[in-house]
């Protein structure tokens, strides 16, 4: 059964709580912000849009100040990772839920969030009705997982524990990232990894970056540190 034949009336079962689900929206794309909104409009008992924004600054204000119930993120911002403003949001709303809304079908994004403390994944292909099932199931304490990940997720668990995955998949890191941390690791510059792996020297630079967010360390040094202390790559 899929998630959408599972909830028989979405948008009733979510407008059975007092009142309907209060929802703040964060993308950096207003296009996105506008869409959402026209297509939850006819859903108003079962769910408000109560704030929208581009700003992560003002989302973070929003989400003490418009009291919303859930937020909805995107995973990747101009301005900053939505990652990072889960985090936020739920420190400076304790009890706010988070879902991320991205186009990015991705399970390392995924395990990246639920670690954030992300109540849920869902991707942008998602429809209104059950979109509303997911928001009432995580008002009521569940984890919801967009449909098109939840088979690769199990699969990545097996594998993981069979000691399958990459070094470092456990912290987060892509494969290809792992690549870079090695290279890292044993003294090579941006410029020398890029030869290396046949990449771009910017798009190396991203992968450095997101390393040091994923291992919340701040530069290079930190970095090669932390591989080193954890014994990732022994």
């Amino acid at each position: 059964m899929s998630d959408q034949e599972s909830v028989k009336d979405p948008a009733a079962a979510a407008a059975t709580r007092t009142g309907p689900i209060r929802l703040l929206l964060v993308d950096d794309h207003r296009m996105v912000l506008d869409g959402l909104t026209a297509m939850l409009r006819p859903y108003q008992e079962a769910a408000e849009v109560v704030a929208s924004t581009t700003d992560p600054g003002e989302a973070r204000r929003l989400a003490v100040d418009a009291r919303p119930d859930v937020a909805l993120l995107d995973v990747r911002m101009r301005a900053t990772s939505g990652l990072d403003l889960c985090e936020e949001l739920l420190r400076v709303a304790p009890g706010i839920k988070v879902v991320l809304l991205t186009v990015y079908d991705d399970e390392q994004y995924l395990f990246q969030g639920l670690r954030a403390g992300a109540s849920g994944y869902l991707t942008k292909q998602v429809e209104a009705e059950e979109l509303l099932g997911h928001l009432r199931r995580v008002l009521d304490g569940e984890i919801v997982i967009d449909a098109s990940l939840a088979g690769r997720v199990a699969l990545s668990a097996a594998r993981l524990h069979r000691g399958e995955f990459w070094p470092g998949a456990h912290l987060g890191l892509s494969q290809r990232e792992s690549e870079v941390l090695e290279l890292m690791v044993h003294g090579n510059s941006n410029r020398a990894i890029a030869h290396r792996l046949v990449l771009g020297e910017e798009t190396v630079k991203t992968h450095v970056r997101s390393i040091f967010r994923k291992l919340d360390v701040s530069d290079r040094t930190q970095a090669v540190a932390f591989a080193l202390r954890e014994g990732i790559f022994l």
